[in-house]
């Protein structure tokens, strides 16, 4: 796969539709072109304390951050003509889904390619499938798990490698 963009989105509870960050990373030719990344006022709009746990965002990081409406529409064209890349795709599409539902947008048909299912058929020898396990067993460092850019840079990468 040479030409793609990887997408990662992090939720303040356990609603798909709460998005509070997203991190898009746009690769042609093989090649990282471009990268996007923006803070999400959710909607609903509270912070779980596990997911805060998780990711460390909260209400205050937030709560000037524009709605996703208005981010999605910065990213649409970014990412026109490519499949998207997720690392356990299931939870993005089900993020992109609900918001632009939430927001009566239209969802266009989006191709999604799974990273975490693809390692798990192809390095079925590593201990576990974590997004940083595998980006390690990929070559790529990932020092900042959960922070939604990062995030898409390691799957962009594990993409490049196995997909």
């Amino acid at each position: 796969m040479q030409d793609f963009a990887a997408i990662d989105f992090e939720t303040a509870n356990f609603e798909r539709s709460s998005v509070c960050s997203v991190g898009v990373v746009i690769v042609r030719g093989g090649e990282i072109v471009d990268s996007f990344y923006s803070l999400i006022q959710p909607e609903p709009n509270y912070y779980q304390w596990r997911c805060t746990q998780v990711h460390g965002l909260t209400r205050e990081d937030t709560d000037k951050a524009p709605v996703f409406s208005e981010v999605w529409k910065q990213i649409e064209p970014l990412i026109e003509g490519l499949p998207l890349v997720a690392h356990n795709a299931p939870f993005d599409k089900g993020c992109l889904r609900a918001c632009l539902m939430t927001y009566q947008m239209d969802y266009l048909d989006y191709e999604f390619f799974d990273t975490l299912k693809a390692a798990r058929r192809i390095l079925p020898h590593l201990p576990n499938h974590q997004l940083q396990t595998v980006a390690a067993a990929c070559g790529y460092d990932l020092t900042n798990h959960h922070h939604a850019l990062a995030d898409a840079e390691a799957c962009a990468w594990i993409a490049k490698e196995i997909l």
